[in-house]
């Protein structure tokens, strides 16, 4: 209920109506609550997302440009030999269906063995190549500083593709086209979480495809509004955008690859085959500069990735400092305030445990230079 002001009691002056203390206490004592039953919540969706956003990582552009001339490369090897001896070199899937179709031409009597054989001998040359590749490159990801032998694996690809240039016949230079096929196709077969094939684009179309309808299923469930999302699914579309633009590269050069390759099977003169000399050129010029300048790439990648981690954490220094600066502004007896301290210290333990395995790892590559220096020092022995 509302008091009057009486007469003698300042007059002139309406004395204001008392605070609702029932409403403003509720309040006050239910709003914490719902921060503490929601605080773990967006916390764990915070958590989803941020694994989400780590589980792929663009590749570096020179990286994907590289990726994407090997395409341009194989799409134009492919037509090529289709063009000359009417047989695809990279098409694995069809040639094994064609090895299940022409076997049972062989036995009905339809087909000779010739057509099986040639079936058999494209899917195996095709993994002789990528057998080939996993004996001079240890590894599935791309590492270019590592001790894999790139260069020797592209000036091989090269030199079967010369070969198949200027080899007489049918199914022999098919065959090594089909293997450079494979070697190519096994040097990079996954990069940072996704799946790169250089030499034919079924995977590929198809993650493209399911990529495109995650993507679309996401903003359909929201009313086509992107305000509507929330951390989970904004990682997922960031994730699938950044993957679109590395597979929708490799399509659109290896489609371009292959338009190439059929205008310059009309221009060079000669045999169709000898169009093959272009991606040759290519793949054995980026293989032979590997092999003569690697001790000076392996020093810049080093540089980059120095360079990266010094940026990162500065940033990273930045961040914990003024999160530091805002953390002393706020109340302590706040329980996202006691939350968001936890975090800190745990990002600072991680940091810490960095620093130490970097001094571990300096530590152990000094140890290796003291002991080449040692051996090389050693007098010889009489």
């Amino acid at each position: 209920f509302w008091l009057k002001p009486s007469s003698n009691f300042l007059p002139g002056l309406r004395q204001k109506p008392p605070p609702r203390i029932c409403s403003s206490a509720m309040t006050q004592q239910v709003q914490p609550a719902k921060q503490c039953e929601s605080s773990p919540n967006t916390k764990q969706m915070k958590e989803k997302a941020a694994q989400i956003r780590k589980s792929f990582q663009r590749p570096k552009f020179w990286v994907m440009g590289f990726g994407w001339c090997l395409a341009a490369c194989a799409g134009a090897a492919n037509v090529i030999a289709f063009k000359s001896w009417n047989l695809y070199a990279s098409h694995v899937t069809g040639s094994t269906s064609a090895m299940a179709f022409r076997l049972e031409g062989y036995h009905q009597g339809e087909y000779g063995s010739e057509s099986l054989k040639e079936a058999c001998l494209l899917v195996f040359s095709f993994l002789c190549g990528a057998y080939a590749c996993g004996l001079l490159i240890d590894k599935n990801q791309v590492h270019f500083g590592g001790k894999a032998f790139y260069g020797l694996a592209l000036v091989l690809n090269s030199s079967l593709l010369v070969s198949a240039a200027f080899i007489p016949g049918r199914l022999l230079p098919a065959c090594l086209v089909a293997a450079a096929c494979g070697l190519q196709n096994a040097m990079c077969t996954s990069h940072f979480g996704a799946i790169i094939r250089t030499t034919h684009v079924t995977g590929t179309v198809t993650d493209i495809g399911s990529t495109l309808g995650r993507i679309s299923m996401i903003y359909i469930r929201k009313g086509c509004r992107c305000s509507k999302l929330d951390d989970v699914e904004r990682a997922e579309v960031g994730v699938d955008a950044r993957k679109l633009a590395v597979l929708f590269g490799l399509w659109s050069f290896y489609f371009m690859g292959g338009l190439f390759g059929v205008y310059m099977e009309n221009i060079i003169p000669g045999p169709p085959q000898r169009a093959l000399l272009l991606p040759a050129a290519f793949t054995g010029s980026v293989g032979l500069f590997y092999m003569a300048c690697r001790q000076i790439l392996k020093d810049y990648i080093k540089k980059l990735e120095r360079e990266r981690f010094e940026a990162d954490l500065k940033e990273a220094h930045d961040v914990l400092a003024h999160m530091g600066s805002r953390l002393h502004d706020l109340e302590r007896n706040d329980q996202s305030v006691v939350e968001l301290d936890a975090e800190m210290g745990h990002m600072i333990d991680a940091l810490h445990e960095v620093e130490a395995d970097f001094e571990n790892l300096v530590r152990t590559h000094s140890r290796m230079l003291e002991r080449t220096d040692s051996a090389t020092s050693k007098p010889d022995k009489p």
